[in-house]
């Protein structure tokens, strides 16, 4: 059934989401998306996050409520959903939530909101070495095909080579594009520095990290995805390589950060299914605040 995804992405938003939430959601994403080249369509109940410049005061006056202005872009966006792929997006969080199935309510999510503003959508990730890609296209339909081929094909073969969609990005798109790129902390890390600086001067790119979950500290069995076999408990109980754990994340997020923030890329972190909302309306508020400057 082609609404599956849809319909389950709709769940999502609204379990972990107030009616509030949600129309800031839709109101943020505008906001940062649409620019200010538009024609005047309609007008709405003013959110936290939209423009003070958009109220209009006259109407606002007349009907003793705060309302904004809502405008129709010239010119739709192409958004270019970049998925990390590959066995590791079949582990979980460190709150036990599944990788892959967080990345798959994430991109859904942003590709929602896109197909609500009339924006394309495409999607990018790589099979075994190869890459991936849905083309732009509107629709429902087209957000079903792109969120089942990556639900099917998302975590096949051993290894992820985030590397090589940023190449097939860089060798083949010249139309600017805004990218959201949904990876882990080691997929982050492994993204050349050369790469991103030559893209960000083509297209808009955001950064959403999912966690990982800690070897060390965890009850029960612990299998690691890098050997394929179980972790020996001693390990998982040692307070010792608990510690040490923390601080190669630490530092492997911080190094992350400076490289995003040093070619001006903003970035969230998202551990579990209920923070995907807010986390969005954050990253977006964190991008516009950042192209203010």
């Amino acid at each position: 059934m082609m609404s599956e995804y849809i319909t389950k992405i709709k769940a999502n938003v609204s379990i972990f989401a107030t009616k509030k939430t949600s129309s800031i959601l839709d109101g943020t994403y505008v906001s940062v998306f649409m620019g200010r080249s538009m024609n005047f369509e309609d007008l709405r109940e003013y959110v936290p996050g939209d423009s003070i410049r958009d109220v209009d005061w006259k109407a606002s006056s007349r009907s003793r409520s705060l309302l904004v202005k809502r405008y129709v872009a010239d010119k739709k966006h192409n958004i270019l959903l970049l998925m990390d792929s590959g066995a590791k997006m079949s582990g979980d969080t460190v709150t036990g939530d599944n990788k892959k199935e967080i990345a798959l309510y994430t991109a859904g999510t942003i590709a929602y909101l896109a197909y609500k503003n009339g924006d394309k959508v495409g999607s990018i990730f790589t099979k075994d070495g190869l890459v991936q890609f849905n083309p732009f296209k509107t629709g429902l339909f087209n957000i079903e095909k792109i969120l089942a081929d990556y639900d099917k094909d998302g975590t096949a073969g051993k290894n992820s080579d985030i590397q090589k969609s940023f190449e097939f990005i860089l060798n083949n798109f010249r139309r600017k594009m805004i990218i959201f790129v949904i990876t882990d902390m080691k997929g982050a890390h492994n993204v050349d520095e050369a790469i991103l600086k030559k893209l960000i001067c083509r297209h808009d790119i955001l950064f959403i990290n999912i966690g990982d979950a800690d070897v060390t500290g965890r009850k029960g069995k612990t299998f690691d995805l890098d050997t394929d076999h179980y972790v020996p408990e001693f390990v998982t109980r040692s307070r010792r390589l608990a510690k040490l754990e923390k601080e190669r994340k630490d530092n492997i997020r911080e190094e992350n950060q400076r490289k995003l923030v040093r070619y001006g890329i903003m970035s969230n972190d998202i551990d579990d299914r209920s923070q995907i909302t807010e986390k969005l309306i954050e990253l977006l508020d964190k991008h516009k605040n950042a192209n203010i400057r």
